[in-house]
């Protein structure tokens, strides 16, 4: 049944939930039509209490409320509280955003590694993405779940869907710690600081987050001025993602981006002053017609303005795309995979040199700078996903369930916005995952990092066969090991530098070799026969 329309089938005690979340959403004919649910409507069961909102005006002498940010700095000259303005923030969420930056001030940062340990266990805990689908034009390569809205988007009505999502999702997963929370898209920042507010403060009132939790807002250069950056800031997030994408202009036009090199590198200066330590870039590499010197020059270039994150994304031709069609008719020559291997070999070592630690395949981090929420996902972490088309992992606790499913929302906004309307939440797809998929989701996704499986976060997902007993005893595995691709050690099972930049083939190795024993495991041989 993997792959089907899971809409009709509930856990007990889903639908309780759901409709619980589900009253808290303004009644009315259509979506367009809804009020906003986002500024402190009660759920149903009265678990939770409204709170008195709290109107900031930061001051040039106050620092911007970074949640918690170790690396806030005091920096008067960008925060004229007159382009700020007087912003409304839910109350709580306000009060502890200030206090968490002003106590940050002086500590160095925590990286994720090194954070206090939760006493919640980790099958209450989770992060959280929220997906905003609109983007100012569809960029010629993207295949994601965007959409651009002629008519404008009613926001108030999106936005009290969004919420009333996340309050039906946290409940049905009975998660008691949000980790993160991740803003993506489309376009996130032409959304309103009010909204971004008001989701962070129904996670708050849903779960516990954290003071120094991550917030990450994906900002695209000509949707995210100075100005409107520290607005953000002021509404909670304290981490931004930067699709900078190229510094060539010419690349950017190929690529169908509305902002110029000279924006991208404003932006990001910009974010610099506002996020100190905390911006990530985004850098694609394999373009056509591109070639390695200059791609390199921009890398070095871009090592000029950036700050302790830097992503490194190889172009993928999707069918569908406006790229991939002008390609197919021969308007522009395909990628070379031989000049894109040779910039992703030449770039990570110019990155390592650079004092940046490779910590995935296509992530970067200095300084302890690595992405919370991003590991979350390599380390097969719970995730809730919220808006169109988002996708989500864990068990659902809060209904009774006990078993991990993958969840996917509508994708088509009116729809999803409708289907929250009636059912608390827009899920149109539920696949339960088995014990074997879910190990081979460990594989596949902790392998991507520099730490790769350690023994005992294999054990947490399966504490009979070890490690050694998956892939200790197999001859094609040890030639890896022999190679010096893989590591197989009192540590556990990772990538060498050299492997981590061919992880696909050795999958083809380990994956294979993963279902084998599981299968002699689950079906041992029948003693002669």
């Amino acid at each position: 049944m993997r792959g089907s329309n899971w809409r009709h089938y509930e856990l007990p005690g889903e639908r309780a939930l759901a409709q619980g979340a589900q009253a808290q959403a303004c009644s009315g004919p259509s979506p367009r039509k809804r009020q906003s649910a986002g500024s402190g409507s009660t759920p149903a069961s009265g678990r939770w209490r409204r709170r008195p909102e709290l109107r900031v005006t930061l001051s040039p002498a106050s620092p911007l409320p970074s949640a918690g940010d170790p690396c806030a700095r005091g920096r008067g000259s960008s925060r004229d509280p007159a382009r700020l303005g007087a912003m409304v923030l839910p109350g709580p969420r306000a009060r502890g955003l200030v206090a968490a930056a002003r106590a940050a001030q002086g500590h160095r940062r925590v990286d994720s590694a090194e954070r206090s340990p939760s006493p919640d266990p980790a099958s209450r805990r989770a992060a959280l993405y929220v997906h905003w689908p609109y983007c100012e034009k569809r960029c010629s390569y993207c295949n994601f779940n965007k959409y651009v809205a002629r008519g404008g988007v009613d926001e108030a009505a999106l936005r009290g869907c969004l919420v009333t999502e996340a309050r039906t999702l946290l409940g049905l997963s009975g998660v008691h710690r949000v980790e993160s929370v991740f803003f993506g898209g489309g376009t996130p920042s032409l959304a309103s600081p009010h909204t971004v507010a008001a989701l962070l403060e129904a996670v708050a009132q849903g779960a516990h987050l954290p003071a120094d939790a991550e917030v990450t807002l994906e900002a695209n250069p000509t949707s995210a001025p100075g100005s409107r950056l520290a607005e953000f800031g002021a509404a909670g997030v304290n981490r931004l993602s930067i699709g900078l994408q190229s510094l060539d202009d010419a690349e950017l036009q190929l690529l169908g981006r509305a902002h110029s090199a000279r924006d991208a590198l404003r932006t990001l200066a910009a974010a610099r002053r506002l996020f100190p330590g905390r911006v990530s870039v985004d850098l694609m590499l394999g373009l056509p017609e591109q070639q390695l010197g200059p791609w390199l020059g921009q890398l070095r270039e871009l090592l000029r303005h950036c700050d302790d994150h830097l992503s490194l994304y190889q172009l993928s031709l999707e069918r569908g795309t406006a790229l991939f069609a002008r390609v197919q008719r021969g308007a522009v020559p395909g990628p070379d995979p031989e000049v894109a291997a040779a910039m992703y070999a030449e770039g990570r070592a110019l990155l390592r040199a650079a004092g940046f630690r490779q910590y995935e395949v296509s992530n970067f981090a200095r300084h302890g700078a690595l992405s919370t929420h991003n590991w979350t996902y390599w380390q097969c972490g719970q995730y809730l996903g919220v808006g169109p088309g988002a996708h989500g992992r864990f068990v659902l606790h809060g209904a009774g369930g006990h078993t991990r499913e993958a969840r996917i929302q509508t994708l088509e906004p009116d729809n999803w916005m409708k289907e929250v309307m009636l059912f608390g939440h827009g899920t149109r797809k539920r696949i339960p995952l088995d014990e074997l998929e879910l190990l081979e989701e460990v594989l596949a996704m902790g392998l991507r990092t520099d730490v790769g499986i350690t023994h005992q976060h294999w054990r947490r997902f399966e504490p009979q066969l070890t490690l050694w007993d998956m892939f200790g005893a197999s001859e094609e595995v040890k030639g890896l090991r022999e190679r010096g691709l893989l590591l197989l050690d009192h540590r556990g099972l990772r990538c060498s530098w050299e492997g981590l930049a061919v992880l696909d083939s050795l999958l083809l190795t380990l994956l294979p070799r993963l279902q084998e024993v599981w299968q002699q495991r689950s079906h041992p041989p029948v003693p002669g026969g």
